[in-house]
Protein backbone atom coordinates (compact mmCIF):
# COMPACT_ATOMS: atom_id res chain seq x y z
CA UNK A 1 0.00 0.00 0.00
CA UNK A 2 1.17 3.08 -0.83
CA UNK A 3 2.02 5.82 2.22
CA UNK A 4 -0.54 8.09 2.72
CA UNK A 5 2.43 11.18 3.00
CA UNK A 6 3.55 10.67 0.12
CA UNK A 7 1.04 9.99 -2.48
CA UNK A 8 -0.44 13.36 -2.86
CA UNK A 9 0.91 17.07 -2.24
CA UNK A 10 0.52 17.43 1.71
CA UNK A 11 1.39 21.13 1.87
CA UNK A 12 -2.76 21.42 3.46
CA UNK A 13 -2.54 18.80 6.15
CA UNK A 14 1.51 18.89 6.85
CA UNK A 15 1.07 22.88 7.74
CA UNK A 16 -1.49 22.24 9.83
CA UNK A 17 0.37 19.46 11.58
CA UNK A 18 4.15 21.61 11.50
CA UNK A 19 1.92 24.65 13.22
CA UNK A 20 0.45 22.60 16.30
CA UNK A 21 3.73 19.62 16.02
CA UNK A 22 6.53 21.71 15.62
CA UNK A 23 7.74 21.43 19.74
CA UNK A 24 6.89 18.11 20.29
CA UNK A 25 8.82 15.48 17.76
CA UNK A 26 7.74 12.48 19.98
CA UNK A 27 3.76 13.29 19.72
CA UNK A 28 4.47 15.00 16.68
CA UNK A 29 5.95 11.23 15.41
CA UNK A 30 3.06 9.09 17.01
CA UNK A 31 0.55 11.38 15.32
CA UNK A 32 1.82 11.19 11.74
CA UNK A 33 2.42 7.40 11.96
CA UNK A 34 -1.31 6.62 13.81
CA UNK A 35 -2.72 9.01 11.32
CA UNK A 36 -0.96 7.65 8.07
CA UNK A 37 -2.00 4.27 9.25
CA UNK A 38 -5.89 5.53 9.45
CA UNK A 39 -5.32 7.15 5.86
CA UNK A 40 -3.77 4.20 4.10
CA UNK A 41 -6.33 2.29 5.43
CA UNK A 42 -9.57 4.91 4.66
CA UNK A 43 -7.88 5.14 1.17
CA UNK A 44 -7.80 1.40 0.59
CA UNK A 45 -11.73 1.15 1.55
CA UNK A 46 -11.88 3.66 -1.14
CA UNK A 47 -10.30 2.13 -3.58
CA UNK A 48 -11.98 -0.69 -3.12
CA UNK A 49 -15.27 0.83 -3.68
CA UNK A 50 -15.34 2.82 -6.21
CA UNK A 51 -19.04 3.38 -6.60
CA UNK A 52 -18.44 5.69 -3.66
CA UNK A 53 -17.21 8.25 -6.04
CA UNK A 54 -15.15 9.26 -3.12
CA UNK A 55 -12.65 12.40 -3.17
CA UNK A 56 -9.52 10.75 -2.58
CA UNK A 57 -7.56 13.98 -1.53
CA UNK A 58 -10.18 14.85 0.73
CA UNK A 59 -10.03 11.89 2.59
CA UNK A 60 -6.41 11.51 2.67
CA UNK A 61 -5.94 15.03 4.21
CA UNK A 62 -8.93 14.52 6.65
CA UNK A 63 -7.56 11.48 7.58
CA UNK A 64 -4.27 12.93 8.51
CA UNK A 65 -5.66 15.28 10.30
CA UNK A 66 -8.79 14.02 12.26
CA UNK A 67 -6.62 13.54 15.33
CA UNK A 68 -4.77 17.10 15.66
CA UNK A 69 -6.44 18.23 18.52
CA UNK A 70 -4.55 15.52 20.69
CA UNK A 71 -1.63 18.02 21.96
CA UNK A 72 -4.28 20.11 24.27
CA UNK A 73 -5.03 16.94 25.97
CA UNK A 74 -3.97 14.99 29.18
CA UNK A 75 -2.74 11.77 27.93
CA UNK A 76 1.37 11.29 28.74
CA UNK A 77 1.20 7.96 27.50
CA UNK A 78 1.13 9.31 24.26
CA UNK A 79 3.49 12.26 24.88
CA UNK A 80 0.10 14.46 25.41
CA UNK A 81 0.50 17.24 28.21
CA UNK A 82 -2.27 19.31 27.71
CA UNK A 83 -5.13 19.91 30.16
CA UNK A 84 -8.21 18.84 28.49
CA UNK A 85 -9.79 15.49 29.07
CA UNK A 86 -8.42 13.02 25.72
CA UNK A 87 -12.41 12.64 25.06
CA UNK A 88 -12.31 16.07 23.78
CA UNK A 89 -9.57 15.98 21.51
CA UNK A 90 -11.89 15.25 18.60
CA UNK A 91 -14.01 18.83 20.13
CA UNK A 92 -10.72 20.90 20.83
CA UNK A 93 -9.56 19.62 16.66
CA UNK A 94 -12.07 20.87 14.75
CA UNK A 95 -12.26 24.22 16.84
CA UNK A 96 -8.02 24.32 15.29
CA UNK A 97 -9.35 23.24 11.95
CA UNK A 98 -12.41 25.70 11.54
CA UNK A 99 -9.66 28.55 12.39
CA UNK A 100 -7.88 26.98 10.06
CA UNK A 101 -10.35 27.59 7.66
CA UNK A 102 -11.01 23.75 7.18
CA UNK A 103 -14.71 23.37 8.37
CA UNK A 104 -15.29 19.90 6.41
CA UNK A 105 -11.54 18.71 7.97
CA UNK A 106 -13.02 19.98 11.26
CA UNK A 107 -16.58 17.80 11.16
CA UNK A 108 -14.32 14.54 10.63
CA UNK A 109 -12.26 15.35 13.90
CA UNK A 110 -15.60 16.42 15.52
CA UNK A 111 -17.09 12.81 14.41
CA UNK A 112 -14.68 10.18 14.50
CA UNK A 113 -14.76 9.31 18.82
CA UNK A 114 -15.83 5.93 18.93
CA UNK A 115 -18.04 5.44 16.11
CA UNK A 116 -19.15 8.72 16.69
CA UNK A 117 -21.34 9.83 19.93
CA UNK A 118 -25.02 10.84 20.21
CA UNK A 119 -26.73 13.25 22.45
CA UNK A 120 -27.97 11.00 24.93
CA UNK A 121 -24.56 9.31 25.19
CA UNK A 122 -23.07 11.98 26.33
CA UNK A 123 -25.68 12.81 28.90
CA UNK A 124 -26.00 9.13 30.20
CA UNK A 125 -21.85 8.62 30.38
CA UNK A 126 -21.45 11.88 31.50
CA UNK A 127 -18.88 12.88 28.92
CA UNK A 128 -17.54 16.74 29.44
CA UNK A 129 -18.86 17.40 25.98
CA UNK A 130 -21.46 20.10 24.70
CA UNK A 131 -24.52 18.09 24.85
CA UNK A 132 -25.26 17.48 20.63
CA UNK A 133 -24.94 14.49 18.05
CA UNK A 134 -21.14 14.10 16.99
CA UNK A 135 -22.08 11.01 14.19
CA UNK A 136 -20.36 10.68 11.29
CA UNK A 137 -22.82 11.47 8.40
CA UNK A 138 -20.53 11.52 4.74
CA UNK A 139 -19.22 8.96 3.63
CA UNK A 140 -15.58 10.07 4.10
CA UNK A 141 -16.12 10.86 7.67
CA UNK A 142 -17.58 7.50 8.23
CA UNK A 143 -14.79 5.50 6.58
CA UNK A 144 -11.96 7.85 8.36
CA UNK A 145 -14.09 6.70 11.68
CA UNK A 146 -14.12 3.33 10.60
CA UNK A 147 -10.62 3.43 9.64
CA UNK A 148 -9.15 4.69 13.25
CA UNK A 149 -10.78 2.24 15.21
CA UNK A 150 -7.91 0.04 13.90
CA UNK A 151 -5.36 1.40 15.06
CA UNK A 152 -4.41 2.58 18.36
CA UNK A 153 -2.00 5.16 19.18
CA UNK A 154 0.01 3.31 21.57
CA UNK A 155 0.56 0.49 19.33
CA UNK A 156 1.72 1.85 16.30
CA UNK A 157 2.49 -0.89 14.91
CA UNK A 158 -0.48 -2.77 15.48
CA UNK A 159 -3.24 -3.25 13.09
CA UNK A 160 -6.50 -4.65 15.15
CA UNK A 161 -8.51 -7.33 13.60
CA UNK A 162 -12.22 -6.29 13.66
CA UNK A 163 -13.42 -8.61 17.21
CA UNK A 164 -10.36 -6.58 18.52
CA UNK A 165 -12.02 -3.09 17.19
CA UNK A 166 -15.72 -4.52 18.13
CA UNK A 167 -14.66 -5.14 21.89
CA UNK A 168 -13.01 -2.17 22.47
CA UNK A 169 -16.12 -0.37 21.16
CA UNK A 170 -18.06 -1.79 23.79
CA UNK A 171 -17.37 0.90 26.47
CA UNK A 172 -19.32 3.03 23.75
CA UNK A 173 -22.09 0.57 24.06
CA UNK A 174 -24.00 -1.42 21.91
CA UNK A 175 -24.99 1.21 19.29
CA UNK A 176 -21.73 1.78 18.69
CA UNK A 177 -21.00 -2.07 18.29
CA UNK A 178 -23.70 -2.17 16.18
CA UNK A 179 -22.76 1.20 13.89
CA UNK A 180 -19.59 -0.78 13.78
CA UNK A 181 -20.99 -4.23 12.86
CA UNK A 182 -22.87 -2.35 10.00
CA UNK A 183 -20.07 -1.07 8.52
CA UNK A 184 -17.49 -3.97 8.86
CA UNK A 185 -20.58 -5.21 6.25
CA UNK A 186 -19.81 -2.13 3.96
CA UNK A 187 -16.69 -1.25 4.00
CA UNK A 188 -14.97 -4.71 4.60
CA UNK A 189 -13.48 -7.09 1.79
Amino acid sequence: MESAITSSDPSCWLAVVDKYYADNEPLRHILLTHSCSVADFALDVARRHPEFCLDLRFLEEAAMLHDIGIFLTDAPGIQCFGHEPYIRHGLLGAELLRREGLPLHARVAERHTGTGLTAEAIVSQQLPLPVRDYLPETLEEQIICYADKFFSKTHLERTRTPEQVLRSLEKFGDESVQRMKAWLERFAD
